[in-house]
């Protein structure tokens, strides 16, 4: 074994699982299969996943084996460790041409790996064996998810009818990305640094506004944002004009339970004069205020799925590396993480406290806020207000469309670092 791995052995003797992890990531690809099936048998040793330990110890002692290699990649996906599949799933398929369920696992590991256009490079090369319902599905939907909107359009308007209905909605959701991808495309370059015209395509949800700082590495997401009342405002304005631009014009404003989401709430009401209503499941033409989704229980976002005639899901700061399991119809800004304006405060001497004002008085401050925009670093595309309603306009017919509010766990072709 090579000292390539020193580092893995070394975390995993010190009992930092997921360092160890982080470590062997960047080494799968080009490690023997010997060797790396026998470093993930003994991280699952020591996590006591006993199946996946097995599967790598015999695909360990016999690497040209198709049906060891395949049990030892479906095992990693299973238990959420998908990267080091894809080396053994693409030699099984190496070894047993055109099998699909080899091929099915590999693709799935592609995408818990959001490894999109490698999922549908080997779709590609092995089209003459799918089956339309889920193999030419899941070909026109990872070309989608890597950016390449003419094979994924060309792609879904070949698939059949599914005879099976339980790929109806698959069908519908696919059919809706690539509709509203086109409608993007009308006004946005739609490439791999456009994220407010694939988070439409992807999810129909709406971005407000982009982060003007470090564009060529977070292509308009925020790392670490620590927020303010002058980007809540902006936010909202941002809504107002959109919802006028799509002639949409909810009759009162309802908050999802939490401090943070009754304070945005208020401000929202006063922004767009509509009354405050309590948040009810289902209630129609309403906007629904969210700071943050991720914070709330499946059991809330349960209740808003399925979109309610005329209703709106607003959240101020969505977390695009943990998305929340119902998008928003409309989103002010993407972080990875962050602290709202008016909760503890992180400051030279450590966390200042929360404001404990009550919550209309922070709410004004919403209001009367300056909602300019943050100049940044000047390194970025334009967010001028102009070019924001030539998107609306471009989207409007499609946005707010009726039906379920679909999910991507999947950042799409526009990618960002992590930190």
């Amino acid at each position: 074994m090579t000292n390539s791995f020193d580092d893995v052995h070394r975390l995993l003797s010190a009992g930092d699982i997921p360092g160890a992890v982080r470590s062997l990531r960047p080494l799968a690809d080009t490690a023997p299969l010997r060797d790396l099936t026998a470093e993930v048998r003994a991280l699952a040793e020591a996590v006591g996943f006993d199946d996946l330990a097995r599967a790598a110890k015999k695909a360990s002692r016999r690497p040209g084996d198709a049906r060891r290699l395949y049990d030892f990649g479906y095992l990693c996906i299973e238990r959420g460790i998908a990267f080091p599949a894809i080396p053994a799933l693409r030699e099984a398929l190496r070894l047993s041409p055109g099998a699909r369920p080899v091929l099915s696992e590999l693709v799935a590991a592609f995408e818990a790996e959001d490894r999109h256009a490698e999922a549908a490079e080997a779709l590609l090369r092995h089209e003459a064996v799918l089956e339309p319902w889920p193999g030419g599905y899941l070909l026109a939907y990872n070309s989608l998810l890597a950016g390449d909107l003419a094979t994924a359009r060309d792609r879904t308007a070949r698939l059949p009818e599914p005879a099976d209905s339980t790929w109806v909605w698959a069908r519908d959701r696919l059919r809706g990305m690539v509709s509203r991808a086109e409608a993007a495309s009308r006004t946005a370059p739609l490439d791999r640094t456009d994220l407010r015209g694939w988070q439409f395509a992807l999810t129909g949800t709406l971005l407000g506004t982009l982060s003007p700082y470090g564009f060529e590495v977070m292509t308009g997401r925020y790392a670490y944002l620590s927020d303010s009342y002058e980007a809540c405002r902006r936010g909202l304005d941002r809504l107002a004009t959109a919802l006028d631009i799509a002639g949409h014009r909810p009759t009162a404003v309802s908050a999802l339970p939490g401090r943070s989401d009754r304070i945005l709430a208020l401000a929202a009401a006063e922004v767009l004069g509509l009354p405050v209503e309590p948040y009810a499941p289902g209630r129609p033409d309403t906007l629904v205020v969210a700071y943050d989704l991720s914070d709330h229980d499946p059991e809330v976002l349960a209740g808003l799925r399925d979109r309610a005639p005329g209703q709106v899901l607003y959240e101020h700061a969505s977390r695009w590396t943990e998305p929340a399991a119902v998008p928003a119809d409309f989103s002010t800004l993407q972080r990875q993480v962050g602290s709202e304006p008016w909760g503890e405060q992180l400051g030279t001497e450590g966390r200042g406290p929360a404001d404990s004002r009550p919550e209309a008085e922070i709410a004004r401050d919403i209001v009367t806020a300056d909602p300019s925009a943050d100049p940044g670093d000047g390194e970025g595309p334009a967010d001028g207000d102009a070019a924001f309603r030539d998107f609306v306009t471009a989207i409007a017919p499609l946005w707010l469309a009726s039906g379920s509010r679909a999910p991507v766990n999947s950042t799409g072709p526009v990618h960002s670092s992590r930190f």
